[in-house]
């Protein structure tokens, strides 16, 4: 009885052992099976859950059950919904299980009233909820009208694209560009090659720009120009406000209004008020003038021009033989008005820190300003002027010029005329009133006139012969490649000759003499040195 037992629990245990076996194969069968099933059940789960498009009305419903019992035909004055949009067209096919229809013929999509499509050819899937717009396509909304040729359009986002050139009406605006897409819930454009904006005002081409159509507000990348009538301007990155005509450009912009030219890191231009700013390594170029002004900050203003240069400011004369440049703290540049003729002239004024230098003219004073009615400068505050050899020094300084050249210069009050013979001696001419006189920019005559002193060193064959201390009314010195050659004392003149004495230093100096080489700008850098 055991042993049957014992053979029996054996027979059933094996059983057991294939039986649980089989199961466990059928198990690994279905964990392979059941993730694809349950997929495939969880999208036919979705589909099912996706709202159906629905037939509103048309003249003619066909359904052939032997072509596709799915499909329903529409024919005349179809209307069809799918969540907040409508559909008409003039035909339709309708497939009822695969949620999507095919519409023909003067198709216009209407979604909650905010955006309107209309085409010639329609496909829409209302699974997907995203439609593709052909032949003839127009997208409006509140503020924009899109014209192509087909439109991708996704109605859950509410974004359109288009792949063929498509052109934009928006306010005064008229866009164009080959490629773009427009994200209808931001009111945002992205516009790709050949993008042109035609204005009564200006044109803009650029190669990629986003544009708002709400606010009117382009932002651009890439090369780009806004060119008007009174206007250039050319960026690499930047926006520009149409409505308000403002703008702000950086990576190598430039602005041109006909008047001058204006380049920085970065510029930004109110044109209503015309108004702008500049931020560093600024140029503004005036080419009737033939000036140029640099420096780290500037504002402008178009009417009446005027403008503020800081940081760095330069200005700079352009002339082909020997152009001028004066750096200061701040230079400030006003229009004027000629009460007497009713013209108008631009006065140029820098302080804080005045250096000049030019190849035959260097100068430091405090401040100066420079009229361009009569192309005069006049330098204020502890003046200092260098021509070549001669050192002149006064309380005030007018120099003027003439195309661009200097043709004479006046000084007022403690005039001092010096050049250096050697270490120890100096020829000095001093009085009331200077006048000096320039050819081809080169000082070759002063006329010093009320209590002239002079002291002034005889050479000859460079071997120093006798010191003439002389006083008169007015004194004359003639100038030749920036040496005196000769003096003359005028109205009753008195003085003497006296021999050289290398051991005595009495009587080197006239009152008020100082020498002030250390401070003189020989090379256009030294402006810059404080």
């Amino acid at each position: 009885m055991s042993l049957f037992k014992s053979k029996l629990a054996e027979i059933i245990g094996l059983k057991h052992l294939k039986i649980f076996a089989a199961a466990a194969g059928l198990l690994l069968l279905f964990c392979h099976i059941l993730p694809g099933y349950s997929n495939y059940l969880q999208q036919q789960k979705e589909n099912r859950g996706k709202k159906r498009i629905e037939l509103l009305y048309s003249d003619v419903l066909i359904i052939d059950k032997e072509i596709d019992r799915e499909l329903q035909r529409l024919l005349g004055n179809v209307a069809l919904k799918h969540n907040d949009i409508i559909m008409t067209c003039d035909s339709a096919y309708l497939y009822s299980e695969a949620n999507q229809v095919k519409a023909f013929g003067n198709v216009k999509i209407n979604q909650a009233d905010t955006i309107f499509l209309s085409g010639n050819y329609l496909f829409y899937d209302g699974n997907e909820e995203k439609a593709l717009i052909e032949g003839d396509v127009e997208l409006r909304d509140k503020e924009t009208q899109l014209f192509t040729s087909l439109i991708n359009y996704d109605a859950k986002t509410r974004v359109a694209n288009y792949p063929f050139p498509g052109k934009i009406i928006n306010d005064d605006n008229i866009l164009s560009s080959r490629i773009g897409i427009y994200y209808a819930s931001d009111k945002i454009f992205h516009f790709k090659d050949s993008v042109r904006i035609v204005n009564p005002d200006y044109t803009m081409l650029a190669d990629t720009l986003d544009y708002n159509s709400e606010t009117g507000t382009a932002f651009f990348r890439g090369p780009t120009t806004i060119e008007g009538d009174s206007l250039f301007i050319y960026c690499e990155r930047g926006w520009y406000d149409t409505q308000n005509d403002l703008t702000s450009i950086w990576c190598n912009p430039v602005i041109d209004n006909k008047q001058n030219t204006i380049r920085g890191d970065s510029l930004f231009y109110d044109k209503k008020n015309g108004f702008g700013e500049a931020y560093q390594n600024i140029s503004i170029t005036d080419t009737s003038n033939n000036i140029i002004v640099c420096g780290n900050y500037a504002w402008y203003y178009k009417n009446p021009e005027r403008f503020m240069v800081t940081d760095r400011a330069l200005f700079i004369q352009v002339s082909e033989e020997d152009s001028l440049f004066l750096h200061a703290d701040t230079l400030n540049a006003i229009t004027l008005f000629n009460p007497d003729d009713s013209s108008s002239f631009r006065l140029l004024r820098a302080y804080y820190g005045c250096k000049v230098f030019s190849a035959d003219l260097q100068s430091i004073c405090d401040s100066l300003s420079y009229s361009f009615r009569d192309s005069v400068i006049h330098l204020y505050k502890n003046p200092i002027l260098w021509s070549e050899e001669n050192q002149l020094t006064a309380d005030s300084v007018s120099v003027f010029t003439k195309n661009r050249k200097a043709d004479r210069m006046e000084l007022y009050n403690s005039v001092f005329v010096a050049s250096q013979i050697d270490s120890l001696r100096f020829n000095q001419m001093k009085g009331r009133k200077l006048t000096g006189y320039f050819r081809e920019n080169k000082l070759y005559r002063i006329l010093i006139e009320g209590n002239g002193e002079t002291i002034y060193y005889l050479v000859d064959n460079n071997e120093l012969i006798g010191v003439n201390h002389a006083r008169s009314a007015s004194i004359e010195i003639m100038v030749e490649n920036g040496k005196i050659i000769e003096i003359t004392e005028l109205q009753n003149p008195e003085g003497k000759l006296d021999p050289p004495n290398m051991n005595s230093s009495e009587n080197l100096h006239l009152t008020g003499f100082s020498w002030y080489d250390n401070l003189r700008p020989k090379k256009k850098s030294d402006i810059f040195i404080k």
